[in-house]
């Protein structure tokens, strides 16, 4: 029985852990790698508030970040 409790309780920390809200900033350079890798010439990444988020295309927000509070947009540049 023992070993049961041990084993919920690691699993929720575990669960938490997984759940911590990720850094902005550490979320940007993630997403700028995978358009990096295809091979997107021109592009803007921009954090912004949630509420700035909301008045974008849904296409453009490529990623949430700090709890949700602020998103991640994306724009393809036209050169």
């Amino acid at each position: 029985m023992k070993r049961f409790a041990l084993a919920i309780i690691c699993g929720v920390l575990a669960t938490s852990a997984v759940a911590a809200p990720k850094d902005c900033e550490e979320l940007r350079k993630e997403i700028e790698v995978k358009i990096q890798a295809n091979a997107v010439p021109s592009y803007t990444l921009e954090v912004v508030s949630k509420e700035e988020a909301d008045k974008h295309d849904v296409a453009m927000v490529v990623g949430s970040c700090e709890n949700g509070t602020k998103a991640i947009i994306y724009q393809k540049n036209n050169d």
